[in-house]
């Protein structure tokens, strides 16, 4: 849609479709004597042809035309150039329902023969509706643009806490696409995703610094207290009619559930986790594994890759652990370009007390 477009600009392009050459000129001279820009069709074939070189505001087209009539060209411009608003016009409106072309997607209907004053009262018309639907639909971008600020920025404000970076919500966030898209989601749960996969830890706000900074091993009354994170973010997301807040409560409380039912906080299973959690969960080790950590250095990517591939089926969904693998390249890749650690080699590599204990078979304790 052409979006400087005011209601009366004449600056609006517009189409004639008609087979009948004198009445397209006619029309073209007419409407570029008061300043609209004018450009002509002699065919419904000719019409789609010019709708693919040029960006047009309104498209007018007569019925009766050979080979590919109104009606057809009107259907084929909402299949193909849903941009372009359509009136039609014809000599023989008894042959025509008014309110079938309407429906068919019309913004309106004229009879010929037509004058030049008719004719600019239904195109003004037309603009006016065409230039408050452009104004309504910025307006909702505004406001969208809005809302997910603000969810970035509370996402961020629990991060800080933890890493001082958002470049760890970047990560996530594309990981969790990567993965969404193979899986073949539709595009508006991919699009809830990449919103709702950074607040996953968003109940760290809610854990002493004390503990969620300690570089050391916590303490069994430390560690339950960082596990508490799942459940204050799920609170503080919860009940929202937002689609967004909504995937992103279930990605705050169960991204550190496991499929094999060991996790935290319900100890649920398999698929009886969200898919949100699930993925969340996957991409969240790696990007601990593979980054700075309070209590650790980055892991060489060789060891990060052995723990999720010995985690399958235990910690992470043994598919999706399939797919994050097969595309590991697109993570690298990811990491690559919004990271500033820098790869550590598997000589100058040490084990965190706290990966101690989670993989105690890999790390040989």
């Amino acid at each position: 849609m052409n979006e400087h477009l005011q209601y009366g600009d004449t600056s609006a392009r517009i189409l004639v479709v008609d087979d009948e050459e004198p009445i397209r000129l006619l029309f073209k001279n007419q409407l570029m004597t008061v300043g609209y820009e004018c450009l002509t069709a002699g065919s419904g074939v000719e019409a789609l042809d010019v709708l693919k070189r040029e960006i047009v505001d309104i498209v007018i087209t007569d019925i009766m035309m050979p080979d590919m009539d109104g009606i057809e060209l009107l259907s084929n411009i909402k299949e193909k150039h849903d941009g372009a608003d359509i009136i039609v016009m014809s000599g023989y409106a008894q042959d025509f329902a008014y309110d079938k072309i309407i429906e068919l997607g019309a913004k309106d209907f004229i009879q010929k023969p037509v004058t030049l004053d008719e004719l600019l009262v239904r195109l003004k018309r037309v603009l006016r509706e065409r230039s408050l639907l452009i104004e309504r639909q910025q307006q909702h971008e505004e406001l969208k643009n809005a809302y997910l600020d603000t969810i970035n920025r509370l996402a961020l404000a629990a991060e800080y806490k933890d890493e001082d970076t958002a470049d760890h919500l970047v990560r996530i966030s594309r990981y969790s696409v990567i993965l969404a898209q193979k899986l073949g989601l539709p595009d508006e749960m991919i699009e809830a995703i990449q919103y709702a996969a950074p607040m996953h830890d968003i109940g760290k706000m809610g854990i002493p610094d004390s503990i969620l900074l300690k570089p050391g091993k916590l303490t069994p009354e430390e560690l339950e207290v960082v596990k508490s994170h799942t459940t204050i973010g799920a609170n503080i997301l919860a009940n929202s009619k937002s689609d967004i807040l909504l995937v992103a409560h279930d990605t705050a409380l169960t991204h550190h559930e496991k499929w094999d039912g060991t996790g935290y906080p319900r100890g649920i299973a398999g698929k009886d986790i969200p898919l949100i959690g699930r993925i969340v969960g996957l991409v969240d080790v790696f990007d601990a594994l593979t980054t700075v950590r309070p209590y650790k250095n980055p892991y060489p990517l060789e060891v990060a890759i052995e723990i999720i591939t010995k985690e399958r089926g235990k910690h992470m969904d043994p598919e999706l652990t399939d797919l994050f693998l097969d595309n590991i390249d697109s993570m690298l890749q990811v990491r690559k370009d919004v990271s500033s650690d820098q790869n550590i080699s598997l000589a100058d590599f040490i084990w965190s007390e706290r990966d101690k204990e989670a993989y105690p078979q890999l790390a040989g304790t």
